[in-house]
């Protein structure tokens, strides 16, 4: 898939998440503010997915293989918790009310992702 599709989804599925869970917030004053908030989220959360995550997999391959597979899940929560904090640096206002939610939310990211991933032709 090519890098405009992958951050097309990325978007897609942040901003369902956000619509989905109170405790996820894209900020903005007006509806392109919002639009411009959740581009860079995208952007961010495709970085921190190519860049940071293949990493923590691979430390955490032992536990990725005693608990099944169970541990990608905390390790979503805490690449959406990356994005948060990254995008909070660069004062874009997008929030996340917590570990539950970020797990909640990277779920919720995940299988918007996979659905959308089926739809979309390589």
């Amino acid at each position: 898939m090519n890098v405009l599709a992958r951050f097309l989804v990325n978007a897609a599925a942040l901003a369902v998440a956000a619509w989905l869970l109170p405790g996820i917030a894209l900020e903005g004053a007006t509806t392109s503010d919002k639009a411009l908030t959740l581009a860079v989220v995208a952007a961010v959360f495709g970085l921190v997915n190519v860049i940071v995550r293949p990493i923590v997999k691979l430390l955490a391959l032992p536990l990725i293989i005693i608990t099944l597979g169970l541990v990608l899940f905390i390790i979503n929560a805490l690449m959406l918790l990356l994005t948060v904090w990254i995008t909070e640096q660069f004062e874009v206002a997008f929030l996340v009310d917590g570990f539950g939610t970020a797990l909640i939310g990277a779920l919720i990211i995940m299988v918007v992702g996979w659905a959308l991933d089926l739809v979309i032709p390589d």
